[in-house]
């Protein structure tokens, strides 16, 4: 299908400038959302990760129950949103968490490079839902998306959300900090949400550069547009380097800022990390917590 023509009917990006300015503009305002409440919701927003080259069935399994004995040591918050693995590790989480309201995201299609056959990644993605996963991370050709290639881009998206199923949410990862203008993020975001993402996601952590304040706000500007045309809301994930709880209010603030309340719930913004569990966790006891 052709997708690169409708980029036309979209505004062009801020410019790095604009962006720059809207992201002190939010950055002022975050402090105001550094509560209780907040935190709590940040904590439930989490895909908690763990993609090691040193995992192993073991040591997945110890991640895994953890997250699930959060349930009894921590009754009074809300649980992750998901635990996001490689795929072969798609069962060993749904053994772990079966009878919960815990969600198994795979990472799949090439993870994290994307450089490899359409028909690995297809049998990648459909192997993972066959195992169990209730939602799959893959990442663009960021190659293709840096030569042009628009519509080769948004048709290997098209064919992998097929391969995932419409009861599947996929999310589609633009390795922003490799695509480094305004106007090449807001391409890609728009470009995936032509081809079906359910969410589109800043980074896959394993670059120089992952997730930033300013590729969230091209990126939410982005589905805000899309969702003006369309009606169809599209969630936003940041992933890589959120580490604080601060960081987390951050991208909690873009969201609000840009996108508005309706999108603050699990549904519709998630946060990749593993580290800022721990981080959010110990804001809303009060005390260092480590826990994961």
């Amino acid at each position: 299908m052709e997708y690169a023509n409708h980029l036309s009917e979209y505004a062009p990006a801020p410019s790095e400038a604009q962006v720059a300015e809207e992201v002190a503009r939010i950055r002022a305002a975050a402090k105001g959302y550094e509560t209780d409440e907040v935190y709590r919701l940040c904590y439930s927003a989490i895909d908690l990760t763990t993609l090691s080259c040193s995992d192993s069935v073991e040591s997945v399994t110890a991640f895994a129950r953890k997250a699930v004995e959060f349930y009894t040591n921590y009754p009074a918050i809300a649980n992750v949103a998901s635990i996001c693995i490689y795929p072969p590790f798609v069962e060993t989480v749904g053994l772990a968490v079966d009878d919960t309201p815990m969600r198994i995201t795979s990472v799949a299609g090439g993870f994290p490079s994307s450089q490899t056959f359409l028909e690995v990644k297809m049998l990648e993605t459909a192997m993972a839902v066959e195992n169990g996963a209730d939602e799959i991370d893959i990442v663009i050709n960021v190659g293709k998306m840096l030569e042009g290639h628009y519509d080769e881009v948004a048709n290997e998206v098209e064919v992998l959300r097929g391969e995932a199923g419409e009861d599947v949410v996929l999310k589609v990862i633009l390795e922003t900090g490799a695509l480094k203008t305004p106007e090449l993020i807001r391409r890609a975001a728009l470009l995936a949400m032509f081809a079906g993402a359910d969410f589109v996601k800043t980074s896959t952590g394993k670059i120089d550069v992952a997730a930033t304040p300013e590729a969230a706000v091209v990126m939410c500007r982005a589905i805000r547009d899309y969702y003006d045309k369309t009606g169809r809301m599209v969630g936003f994930k940041p992933a890589g380097g959120v580490r604080s709880a601060a960081d987390a209010v951050l991208y909690y603030t873009v969201v609000r800022e840009i996108l508005g309340e309706r999108w603050l719930t699990p549904q519709f913004f998630r946060i990749g990390a593993s580290s800022v569990a721990n981080a959010l966790l110990s804001a809303i006891v009060g005390e260092p917590v480590k826990y994961y």
